[in-house]
Formats: structure tokens, sequence, C-alpha cells
């Protein structure tokens, strides 16, 4: 793959500001990039690989200018949502967050997401946790009650400016629950009290656990350092979670920005409503994968920008699968040795014009537009007889930033099958790979011949093994899901 320097003019949506603002990374040629990961207390859904598909592609993205990049992301193992979880199937919270974590990370390996750089799980960061609360405790940002420990949030002047939102337009919305000890309704927990049943820590205030937005901050700040590149998640956590953050954060450090880029990607929504766990309208990620091909899935959620809403419907999904078909159809015309990295430059005019549309806040729907234009007019060069190779070249290093390139197909599984193939027709055996070229040698020769019983067994013996035959201008190519 082709590395490249950062464009000068890189321009991300940060939501801090709320403009398109150059990206210009905290040390020269590196990015520290922080994501919120799942609170695990039931399977993934749809919603949850989008945002996983996002922040891979824009981590890889990243990586392919030349950047090198450290992606950190978390898993939320002890919360309020587990904890009811485990009390409603009778078993502890830890065992409901050991099954769910399992459940995401298989999603997330199909979906051909890279695993990070750093895995932070919640419940191994509580030492440093309490040690960011007793800052905050030191520093007149928060107070022990009744054995919790809550943020004074009218301690910090900034607190809103992630979201928008004004201290005193958020009054009118809060209240004091019972059971809380908290001065100020919009003070929020730290630390919760322990009760009976639940996961428990000792701590300087009594025994008990984290309050949820306590973690990230502690486990973002543990690996990637104070004022780290970009931090990302769901638009859905702008407000509480992110706009606690930098409010503890920074009143902790008593310095800022906590973070310099904030990224949220849209939701997906099913008949207009946002898809959540809560709302029960959730298709399961690990179903629909399932069924349909990583790479078809990654399709659609690309065809929209990341910070763009993106409606889930079973139709859509099949148009990702047709135009995925178009894609990988044009590249095994030319085969996986007709372009030579070292030998073939990609076309630069392709990679121009995909590099403009990342550089536009990592437009994805902009870059596939790119890539299936390049398609068309390599399809149409090898319809002509010239050279597709310059666009194939840069074709593969597309798919390959966007992870929809077609995988590696191995046939070893196949041999045993496929010799005894081979045996029946008359040919002679050898490697999987070789065995599948002489069927399609025999069947070329007896459509030559027109004797079509022979060139139509062929076809239907590799059928049966998921071999599928593609016949064109350039001869038969063959592939497997």
């Amino acid at each position: 793959m082709t590395s490249y320097t950062i464009a000068p003019r890189m321009r991300v949506y940060n939501t801090l500001g709320r403009e398109l603002q150059e990206f210009v990374p905290r040390a020269p040629g590196k990015v520290s990039l922080y994501v919120c990961g799942p609170t695990v207390q039931s399977a993934p859904h749809v919603g949850h690989g989008r945002q996983a598909v996002a922040f891979d592609v824009i981590r890889r993205y990243l990586q392919w200018t030349g950047l090198a990049v450290r992606y950190v992301t978390n898993i939320t193992d002890v919360e309020d949502k587990i904890i009811a979880a485990a009390q409603d199937e009778g078993v502890t919270a830890a065992e409901v967050a050991r099954r769910t974590t399992a459940q995401f990370l298989e999603a997330y390996r199909r979906l051909r997401v890279a695993p990070p750089d750093g895995l932070a799980f919640a419940t191994e960061h509580i030492p440093e946790m309490i040690e960011l609360i007793s800052r905050l405790i030191s520093r007149g940002h928060a107070y022990p009650a009744g054995g919790d420990v809550y943020f004074a949030v009218r301690s910090f002047p900034g607190y809103g400016k992630l979201s928008g939102r004004n201290v005193d337009e958020l009054v009118s919305g809060a209240r004091i629950e019972p059971g809380e000890h908290k001065r100020d309704p919009l003070d929020f927990a730290l630390w919760k009290a322990s009760k009976p049943g639940e996961p428990v820590w000792e701590s300087p205030w009594g025994p008990g656990r984290p309050g949820w937005h306590i973690e990230c901050s502690a486990m973002a700040e543990k690996d990637l350092g104070f004022g780290f590149d970009i931090h990302g998640g769901g638009l859905d956590l702008v407000f509480p979670h992110h706009e606690n953050e930098i409010a503890q954060s920074e009143a902790a450090a008593e310095s800022a920005p906590f973070v310099r880029t904030w990224l949220h990607n849209g939701m997906v929504t099913l008949r207009g409503e946002k898809m959540s766990k809560s709302l029960g309208n959730v298709v399961g990620l690990l179903d629909l994968l399932a069924s349909s091909r990583p790479e078809a899935v990654r399709l659609f959620y690309l065809r929209a920008q990341y910070r763009q809403p993106i409606e889930y419907a079973p139709d859509l999904l099949t148009e990702a699968e047709a135009a995925l078909d178009r894609l990988w159809s044009f590249r095994r015309r030319l085969g996986a040795a007709a372009v030579v990295p070292d030998a073939d430059v990609p076309d630069a005019a392709v990679l121009q014009a995909f590099r403009s549309a990342m550089d536009d806040d990592f437009n994805t729907a902009g870059a596939l537009g790119v890539l299936f234009d390049a398609v068309r007019e390599g399809n149409r060069l090898l319809d002509a007889g010239e050279d597709a190779n310059p666009i194939a070249a840069a074709y593969d290093e597309i798919t390959a930033v966007l992870a929809i390139d077609e995988p590696a197909t191995s046939l070893a599984d196949l041999a045993g099958d496929l010799d005894a193939i081979a045996a029946r027709m008359g040919i002679s055996g050898g490697s999987p790979d070789a065995v599948v070229t002489a069927l399609i040698d025999l069947r070329s020769r007896a459509r030559s011949g027109r004797d079509f019983a022979v060139a139509d067994t062929v076809r239907r013996e590799l059928a049966a093994l998921g071999i599928t035959l593609e016949d064109g201008a350039d001869g038969t190519t063959w592939h497997r899901p």
C-alpha cells in the first residue's frame, strides 16, 4: 500500500465548536484516538456496527495518509444496565458482561473491524477512577454524600460547551431522585455506594462502584494522556456523557482541553426512529452478519457520511450486496496477478479524488462515488482491450482503506472434494486451485466442442461446493462467497 503525508487541508467537524476545522495532530505524524465502546448488557445491534465501522475507516484512512495512529476503545463492563440485566436473568453482572463482550468482539471481527491498539475494561481501571475522583474532591469540584460522590456541575464554568446547553436551562428538567444525596439536581454521580447484589470495590468513601461518566475519563487519560487528539462516539453520547467527561477531566487537571477534537457518528434508524435497546426496535448485528457478507454490511454503513443518520431496511442491504458484486466483478476480470504493486502506479486522478472526499470530514459517500466511477472506467478500458491496471491499483488501495475488498479465497478445505470431482471428470489432480483451473479449462473446451452436457456438469459440480463460475469477455473466473 502506498504511503502519503497528511493533506494540508484535512477538515473534520469538531463537535466542540460545532464547525469544520483543519485537523492538525498534537504531535507531528501521530494521532491519538479514543472511541467510547459498548455497554455490554445485551447482544450488539446494527447501530453498534455502524459506530465500529465508522471509526475503523477513520483510523484506516489516517494510517493510509502516513500517520501513526494509536487507537483505544473501551468495554463498559460495570454499569446500571448490566446490573439490571443480571438481576433479570438471575446471574452475576460479571457473567452478563463476559458473555456479551464476547458477542461484541465476534461481531466486530466478522465486520473486519481491526482490533484496537488498546482495549480498556472499566473493571480493570477502578484505581485510576478512585484517584481521579480524589483529585476532584481535593480541588472542590466533587463531594462525598451518604457513601456516594457527586460532581458539582456549577463548580465548572465551562459546563455545556460541547453540547451547547446552558446550565440555567438544564435546571428545569433536573431533579433529585429518591435515595440520592446530591446538593444540586444537576450534579452527577462519580461513585455509587454499594447495594445488595451489586459489584463492589473498596474506596475512601466506602464500598461501592464507579459512575458511568468517570470511567472513560480515567481510561482515556491513562492510555493517551491529557489533551489527546480525537475522542469519538455516537451522537447520543454528546450529552450528558461526553459533556460530563470534559467537566470532570478538565476540573481535575485544572487545564484544557481534555480532548482537541470530538467526532460523533449519526444514528441508525428503523422506520424513522433511532435504533436502541431501550426502544426495543433493534436488529441483531450477529443475525445480520449470518445472512449477509460483512463487506456488504460495511458498504451499507459507508454509503452515508459518518455524521449523517442512516435508515436500516432489508432492501438497502440487498442493494449493498448488488453494489459489492459490481465492485468485485471488476477486480475479478483482471485476476489477482494482474496488478503488480511495484510496477503498476495507481491512477493518480482516482486517488486524488478519493483523498478529496475523505479529507472533507471523512466523506465515505463521496469516496464510494469515486470508487464506482473508477470501476465504470476500468470496465470500459477492459471492454476496449486497453490497460486498466492503474485503475485497478487505485481500486486496491481504496477498497483496502474501506475494508470492502474481496478476501482471498482458500480452497484448502475442499481439497478432497475437488480431487473426487477431478477423478470423475477424468483430469489429473493437484493443488485445489490447480484442479479448479483444470476444470474451467475442461469446461471451456467442452463448450467450444458443443459438449454442453460436460460443461454443465463442471459448473454443477463446482456450484455444489459453493464455487461460482462467471463468464466474461476475458474468460471465466471463479469465486467462493
